[in-house]
């Protein structure tokens, strides 16, 4: 039993094995890139990020918090059968940490923190030792690492509310292993180096305060962390830790980490330049609108443009011509006259004999005025949409050719069929089918 119970003084920085050697090889590795990574991001972020919406100063980049939480010498990503101790146990730890926030996305954190982690149950080749334990007491242990935030949620906003983020560093600790029927029992602290790594996920509370929740692996440098040298890999332990973080600076400002750049670049209004342009586009809107109402408007809704005519506020009652003015009696009477007496051959385009004289006087009275005449064809709702198109069509056709037999300018009539889209009564009685068989005479 030798080999389990030799003393370590060589252990933490040469006294391993190649394989132990190489993990940690990797692990510190990875930190330094890290810590590369973040120094480029601290070079170039000494200004406006890279949309030039804002600078570190008008944001709160400091920040400084407390947590709490579990402490166990179980991983949730490795296998525990390689443990020099086979089932770990739960205890509780604390700490406090500073925070300083490089850009949106990307921080340090040193954190320093104490409690005690315990094991039973030590392996050895020939199995469990009956009756043994450890109880490793921290004097501290603190961590140098860079946090990465990978996304913020209420992305389309200004400022999020929810980020998961990973972290990893490098960090150091002061420590006491007791072990009972294992182990090295030498009394008194010993020094590791640490690499933790893990994620977590914050929450914005308030502003400028925030919940923390995480899980770090913290992989040391030594195998004697729980006073017990067994296998082939170094000692490791875990930490779920709950805590609250506090941003320093006026309460005005928002803390840098909950900055969302996507978001200022995703919403054009935010873009002074253009708010400017935007606006002088609604004033010129505006501008146009007015114009148009002043001319192009019909302000006595009597047909003619506000532009052209030349009888303004004229009644709703009044008919007029093409200029705005009320439409003389007479032919007010000659256009009443033709529309009452104006009858087609039933299911035809065909106008009857007894419309004819009426409408001699409305072709006479657009040959001696001048007037414009619109002509509607309408329909009732019996049968098929095409046919009642092509009827209401050919009716006001067919009303327009009289006409212009008569001498009437073809270029100052409109024919226009409209089937039975447009009616004036209900199409479920024979009175109001009758009202909807018409052609509406209107004239400017």
């Amino acid at each position: 039993m030798k080999q389990f119970l030799q003393d370590d003084k060589a252990d933490p920085l040469s006294s391993t094995s190649n394989t132990k050697k190489s993990g940690l090889g990797k692990k510190l590795i990875l930190s330094f890139l890290l810590g590369a990574f973040a120094t480029c991001a601290f070079a170039q972020s000494n200004g406006p990020d890279s949309t030039g919406r804002y600078r570190a100063k008008h944001l709160r980049t400091w920040s400084v918090g407390a947590f709490g939480g579990l402490l166990t010498p179980h991983t949730l990503f490795w296998s525990n059968k390689n443990n020099d101790y086979r089932t770990p146990t739960e205890t509780f730890g604390y700490g406090v940490f500073v925070k300083k926030q490089i850009i949106p996305a990307f921080g340090f954190q040193v954190d320093w923190m104490r409690g005690e982690v315990k094991g039973i149950r030590a392996q050895t080749p020939l199995g469990i030792t009956a009756g043994s334990s450890y109880k490793t007491t921290f004097g501290y242990a603190a961590n140098f690492t860079a946090h990465y935030t990978f996304v913020n949620f209420k992305m389309h906003d200004e400022f999020g509310l929810i980020g998961p983020y990973i972290k990893s560093g490098i960090g150091y600790s002061n420590f006491k292993p007791e072990a009972v029927n294992s182990g090295n029992t030498e009394p008194g602290y010993r020094e590791a180096f640490i690499i933790p790594a893990g994620l977590g996920l914050k929450i914005g509370l308030w502003k400028g305060i925030n919940l923390d929740m995480g899980y770090t692996i913290n992989f040391m440098k030594t195998d004697r962390f729980d006073s017990y040298d067994y296998g082939n890999t170094y000692d490791k332990w875990s930490f779920s830790h709950v805590g609250l973080e506090i941003a320093l600076g006026k309460k005005s400002k928002h803390q840098m980490s909950w900055y969302n750049p996507s978001a200022r670049v995703g919403n054009p209004y935010d873009d002074t330049a253009l708010k400017r342009a935007i606006a002088r586009l609604d004033s010129l809107q505006k501008e146009d609108r007015a114009r148009y109402d002043r001319e192009l408007g019909d302000a006595d809704n009597d047909g003619v443009a506000n532009k052209f005519d030349k009888c303004p506020n004229t009644p709703d009652s009044v008919r007029v011509d093409g200029s705005g003015c009320p439409l003389p009696k007479f032919a007010e009477d000659i256009l009443r006259d033709a529309f009452n007496n104006l009858e087609f051959e039933f299911g035809k385009a065909n106008i009857r004999n007894s419309s004819y004289p009426s409408l001699d006087k409305l072709a006479k009275l657009l040959v001696d005025h001048g007037y414009t005449l619109k002509i509607s064809g309408h329909t009732d709702a019996v049968g098929s949409d095409k046919f009642n198109f092509k009827l209401s069509k050919d009716r006001a056709e067919a009303v327009k050719s009289y006409l212009v037999s008569k001498g009437a300018n073809a270029s100052k009539i409109e024919a226009t069929g409209y089937g039975e889209y447009q009616p004036i009564a209900p199409n479920d009685t024979p009175e109001g089918r009758a009202k909807n068989r018409r052609v509406e005479l209107t004239l400017y």
